[in-house]
């Protein structure tokens, strides 16, 4: 079996990878920040933003609802309040199980390549 280099998983994003990983301006993430108050990213000594997995994650939420669902940001700020957690575990599950289909879907295309040649 060939050998697979693993992935350098980062711990800390800039502002601009996180709205890259969104396909959305840099502008909109700082916006969100000052709207939802679970976003609290460190910042280091020059005031730079730096972003972790569950941050992500949180924006990932906030993305769900106002860019996918449709919600308002009042709306999207009741239902983050209210508690529906459920939501947000939901969202995760959903990116998992998309990462988890596209590992497979690898697998069986290097395998019908392999088969064919």
């Amino acid at each position: 079996m060939p050998y697979k280099e693993r992935e350098i998983e980062k711990k800390y994003y800039s502002i601009g990878e996180v709205a890259q990983i969104f396909k959305v301006a840099p502008s909109l993430i700082r916006y969100w920040e000052g709207e939802f108050d679970i976003i609290h990213p460190k910042k280091d000594k020059k005031g730079n933003r730096r972003y972790v997995k569950d941050d992500i994650e949180k924006i990932r939420y906030i993305y769900h609802l106002v860019k996918e669902k449709g919600y308002t940001l009042q709306g999207a700020q009741e239902v983050i309040k209210s508690g529906k957690e459920q939501g947000f575990d939901k969202v995760a599950a959903v990116q998992k199980l998309q990462q988890i289909k596209d590992f497979l879907i690898n697998i069986r295309d290097e395998f019908n390549a392999k088969s064919d040649s």
